[in-house]
C-alpha cells in the first residue's frame, strides 16, 4: 500500500468514485463518508456512497445521507454502480470482511482502492493507497487532514463541516477521550469557521430517540447488568427478546456500553447483544487495559486500545459464561490503579 500522499496528484482527475464503510455505520463512518463525498464532488468526480447495510435513523439529518445506497436493500443498483467504479475509498474499517456481504465484491473489484482508517492491523495488501493511524481520534479527523494536506482547505463548506464534526464528536465521546488531541480541537475550530450550528448537530445525534429507547435503556440497566468489583468489570447482556419487546432498531444500542464506565472503579465494560446470526460484543476500557488485544484474543474482534468490538457464534448464555471465565485471567491487570 502506497502512502496517501502519493494519491493526492490524482484528485484533480475526474473519475467515477465509490465510498464505502463498515456495516451498520456509526457517526464517524457516515460522517467521514459524506464529508469526503461533498469534497470529491466539488473536484468534479462522480461520487456514490454505498453502505453495506442500513444505518441509524439519527444519522439521517446529515447532508447527502438521502443519496446513500444501502447495499443489502438495493443490491442490484449497488452492484451496477460498483461495476463502473474507477476509484474505491474504504473508510473507518481495517479489513474488508467488515463490509459484510460486500466483501467478495470489493475484493474482486478491479479499480484503485484507497484506505483511510484509524483501526489497528489493517489489511494493507488489499489497497493501492492509504493511511492507517490508530493514534487519530476518528476517520473524520483523517478526512479533514486528507482535504487540508492535499491543498484543498478552501473546499471545506458547511456540509463537510457538519459531517466531519459529527464523527469527531461521537468518536471522542464529545471530546473527553484521550484521542481528543490539540489537533482535534484545531480541526474543529477550522470547521466552526464555516458557521454551522454545532449545538444542532449534537441534538440531532443525542436528542433524537423515541420513548421506547429510553425505557429499553432503563430495563437493561436494571435487569441485564452485572458488576464484578473483584475484577473492576461490568457487563450488560441483552437477549433478542428484549430487542423485540422494545422495538429496537439499528443504532438504538449505540453508546449503551459507556454507561458501565460511569461506575466508580470500573476499568472494563462489556456489552453483548443477541443478534440473529451471531452475538455482537462491544468493549470499553479505562487506563492501561488493552481492550483491542482482549477482543482479538478471545472474541474474534479488535479495534482500538480502549474501544473494541467482537463476535461469537455461540449462544448468548455460553458466550457470557466464557467472558466471566476469561476476565479471571486478567485479575491483576484489572485491579491495577
Amino acid at each position: 500500500m502506497q502512502s496517501i500522499q502519493s494519491f493526492y496528484t490524482q484528485l484533480t482527475i475526474p473519475r467515477k468514485v465509490i465510498i464505502t464503510t463498515h456495516q451498520k455505520p456509526d457517526g464517524d463512518a457516515m460522517g467521514s463518508s459524506l464529508g469526503l463525498f461533498h469534497f470529491l464532488e466539488q473536484l468534479g468526480h462522480s461520487v456514490t456512497v454505498i453502505s453495506p447495510t442500513n444505518w441509524a435513523t439519527f444519522l439521517q439529518w446529515m447532508p447527502g445521507c438521502d443519496k446513500v445506497v444501502d447495499f443489502d436493500y438495493s443490491r442490484e443498483k449497488a452492484l451496477k454502480i460498483i461495476k463502473e467504479a474507477e476509484v474505491l475509498f474504504c473508510l473507518d474499517f481495517n479489513v474488508l470482511h467488515r463490509t459484510k456481504n460486500m466483501e467478495e465484491v470489493l475484493t474482486n473489484l478491479n479499480c484503485i482502492k484507497v484506505l483511510v482508517d484509524h483501526h489497528e492491523q489493517p489489511q494493507v495488501q488489499a489497497f493501492d493507497y492509504g493511511i492507517s493511524d490508530p493514534k487519530k481520534s476518528s476517520t473524520c479527523e483523517m478526512v479533514f487532514d486528507f482535504i487540508t494536506d492535499s491543498g484543498h482547505d478552501d473546499k471545506i463548506n458547511t456540509d463537510i463541516a457538519q459531517c466531519l464534526y459529527a464523527g469527531i464528536m461521537t468518536d471522542t465521546g464529545s471530546f473527553r477521550f484521550p484521542a481528543a488531541s490539540s489537533h482535534v480541537h484545531t480541526a474543529v475550530a477550522r470547521l466552526k469557521q464555516t458557521g454551522f450550528n454545532h449545538t444542532q448537530v449534537h441534538e440531532n445525534i443525542y436528542d433524537n430517540f423515541l420513548e421506547n429507547r429510553l425505557r429499553f435503556t432503563g430495563h437493561v440497566l436494571l435487569n441485564r447488568m452485572e458488576v464484578f468489583y473483584e475484577y473492576n468489570t461490568a457487563i450488560i447482556s441483552i437477549p433478542k427478546n428484549d430487542l423485540l419487546r422494545f422495538h429496537m432498531k439499528t443504532g438504538d444500542t449505540e453508546g449503551l456500553v459507556n454507561y458501565l464506565l460511569t461506575i466508580q472503579g470500573i476499568k472494563l465494560a462489556a456489552l453483548v447483544i443477541d443478534r440473529d446470526e451471531e452475538r455482537k460484543w462491544s468493549f470499553r476500557s479505562k487506563g492501561t487495559f488493552d481492550a483491542n488485544t482482549f477482543a482479538r484474543t478471545h472474541f474474534e474482534g479488535g479495534g482500538h486500545f480502549n474501544a473494541a468490538g467482537g463476535r461469537s457464534s455461540d449462544t448468548l448464555e455460553n458466550t457470557v459464561k466464557n467472558f466471566k471465565q476469561v476476565i479471571k485471567e486478567y485479575e491483576v491487570q484489572l485491579q491495577q490503579i
